[in-house]
């Protein structure tokens, strides 16, 4: 399908309120890989964002007495429809984010997952009865929590999972009774406006108001005014760590999930089994050009068997694809700006400058850069301690598993981190005292379900996402005290 043909399937201007409403101007969305124009997108501002909180502070009762069977209903609806819409949706995504074909289709997929998912959490949000009588002035007297919304939710997503961003933020929201206001990265706003509109189309055929969910698009004074207006409750937020931090110190006192950044680990111990530890570096090292917080990005190898393995991901990185996007064979393609390959680029260099050895790649193929590897990248070091977003791993070497893992711990972030071992008490070992938000044995450290509890510790974040974990974190207790 043309651009033109797929974002056609949605109104013009911008979700807020109860239609669409005329946006204050329009801003091109570019194909990273070629640079030509995808579509006008509309933009947003501080005036439209004020409209959006308003109006969903002024459903906040509404939507949170809306039934658990409506609820149920307009997800399983609206996963349905992402379903149906699945392959111009892939189309949408692989022009306006430029990631692979693959990572754009394994992206909606997931969606799909999270509001299945969320669809059956519906059933499962309940409360406890308390034992008021431990003590003697209880004696006689029943009580009892439940768990209520906790108002209006602010979502804002990162450009490179757009739509499966968006969903984290808006299916556990509507879930847990919450109208939602969601804000997409200003780089790739197409997909996200379509899945706002399917889900406002699930939402009037339930009976239930469209104003549930909006959308604003804008620059970071949009987020600000989003982020800190009194009628927020909660802010759920994917993107870098400066920012995160930043919303975190705006938007208090109102709660925070943050899901932020990540230079994720994979430990290779002695008894791994190398073939699988290579291509565990390969496919998580450079899915969606690099551009995920949980790309694997530090390989840490033990001395006996890191020349090997640093051999084997070399013979794997030559199989690797690089080019056009849409080309069902291509793993990895341009990044999402100049300004994101200029800055991989430089972080390359300076560790080159620093000691480090460039394996392979990390060189420019017309707007793409070539999957690199790098060798012994010194502490200090952005392309080591910060999140590089791009298709490069570094791979250093240590003594042992002990000097593995605690070099894993040497970092600002902790999202996930994997080991590979055939011996289970140093998988024990790795998951009792990693400190990290997940552990991953035998697999990439990207390996996630979109139902388990999802995200980190230190720099990485605060709060945790995936359909159950996420209503909890957008409800409170409510408690409920009865002396007959």
């Amino acid at each position: 399908m043309t651009p033109e043909e797929i974002t056609g399937r949605f109104p013009g201007g911008l979700p807020v309120g109860d239609g669409w409403v005329p946006a204050p101007r329009t801003e091109a969305v570019t194909f990273p890989y070629d640079g030509s124009e995808v579509a006008q997108a509309p933009v947003g501002d501080e005036a439209l964002a004020r409209q959006a909180v308003a109006h969903a502070a002024a459903l906040r009762k509404d939507v949170a007495r809306l039934p658990s069977r409506v609820r149920r209903r307009v997800l399983g609806g609206v996963a349905a429809a992402l379903a149906e819409a699945a392959r111009p949706m892939e189309d949408l995504l692989v022009l306006e984010t430029g990631k692979p074909r693959v990572d754009c289709r394994t992206e909606v997929q997931r969606a799909v997952a999270t509001w299945e998912a969320a669809a059956d959490e519906v059933a499962h949000i309940h409360g406890e009865t308390v034992p008021l009588d431990l003590l003697p002035s209880g004696d006689g007297m029943t009580g009892f929590w439940t768990r209520r919304p906790i108002g209006v939710v602010v979502g804002i997503a990162g450009f490179n999972y757009p739509v499966l961003l968006a969903s984290h933020k808006i299916a556990p929201a509507l879930a847990a009774g919450c109208p939602v206001v969601v804000k997409p990265a200003p780089a790739t706003p197409l997909a996200t406006l379509w899945l706002v509109h399917l889900v406002r189309e699930r939402l009037a055929a339930a009976g239930a108001p469209v104003g549930a969910v909006q959308l604003v698009t804008g620059d970071a004074a949009v987020g600000r005014t989003l982020t800190t207006h009194d009628a927020v409750a909660a802010v759920s937020f994917t993107g870098s760590a400066a920012i995160g931090h930043r919303i975190a110190r705006d938007a208090a006192p109102r709660k925070v999930v943050l899901e932020l950044g990540s230079n994720a680990a994979l430990v290779v111990a002695a008894d791994a089994d190398l073939d699988a530890a290579a291509d565990a570096v390969v496919r998580g090292g450079y899915y969606a050009s690099g551009q995920a917080c949980i790309a694997v990005q530090r390989v840490i190898a033990v001395e006996e068997v890191a020349k090997e393995l640093e051999t084997r991901i070399v013979e794997r990185l030559a199989g690797v694809a690089v080019g056009d996007p849409r080309e069902e064979a291509t793993r990895v393609a341009a990044l999402i700006d100049e300004a994101a390959t200029e800055r991989v680029l430089a972080w390359i260099e300076a560790a080159r400058a620093a000691g480090a050895r460039v394996v392979t790649g990390g060189v420019r193929d017309g707007r793409c850069l070539t999957p690199a590897l790098l060798a012994e990248v010194p502490g200090g070091q952005p392309a080591w301690d910060e999140e590089i977003f791009g298709p490069v791993v570094a791979l250093r070497t240590v003594p042992d598993l002990d000097a593995a893992y605690a070099l894993v711990d040497d970092s600002r972030y902790g999202l996930h981190a994997a080991v590979f071992t055939r011996d289970l008490g140093a998988a024990f070992t790795a998951i009792e005292e990693l400190d990290v938000g997940g552990v991953v044995v035998n697999e990439v450290p990207g390996y996630r379900s979109d139902v388990a509890p999802y995200g980190g510790v230190k720099d990485s974040g605060i709060g945790r996402e995936g359909p159950r974990f996420a209503i909890e974190e957008l409800t409170v207790t409510r408690m409920a005290v009865i002396r007959p």
